[in-house]
């Protein structure tokens, strides 16, 4: 089923950075700036019409640290796609694609909490998984494994 590969180079070529397809497993890596319409162009037009998982990976030695990769279902097609979109350490900045699928809004909570990587436009983008004085983000490659995330406080009594 190349068919998703190739009406995406067809009509969003520049924001496509690479594309594979291996064995029937279509990836392709986006810009971040063209997210939310080739998103919905694959929702409305490709009929991707499920959200299955969407999740944060740290690459601390690459240019681009970060990456958000989400994989895409069509029900009715029975044929997945994956999406990738790289981001900058200092810039881990994502649009938002809650108004495109509903089950991104926990998605992107986890990937904010456990790798620090934002999402513009989220309806409520707080931590999910650590508690709210948890400091830092658990699952990037350079946190301390042997730290609790948690600033001690004062004992108020002594």
């Amino acid at each position: 089923m190349k068919e998703a590969l190739d009406k995406l180079n067809e009509r969003f070529g520049d924001a496509i950075t690479e594309c594979t397809d291996f064995r029937g497993d279509e990836s392709c890596v986006i810009r971040r700036e063209r997210l939310i319409d080739v998103c919905r162009f694959l929702r409305d037009d490709m009929k991707f019409d499920m959200l299955t998982d969407l999740c944060g990976a740290d690459y601390p030695k690459r240019p681009e640290r970060f990456e958000v990769v989400y994989h895409l279902y069509s029900v009715n097609r029975g044929k997945r796609l994956r999406l990738k979109v790289r981001a900058l350490d200092q810039d881990a900045v994502m649009p938002s694609v809650c108004e495109i699928w509903k089950a991104a809004n926990w998605f992107e909570r986890e990937a904010y909490d456990l790798f620090g990587i934002s999402f513009d436009g989220h309806p409520n983008l707080k931590r999910i998984l650590c508690h709210n004085e948890f400091v830092g983000h658990p699952l990037r490659k350079d946190y301390p494994k042997n730290k609790r995330g948690v600033i001690p406080t004062p004992d108020p009594l002594i």
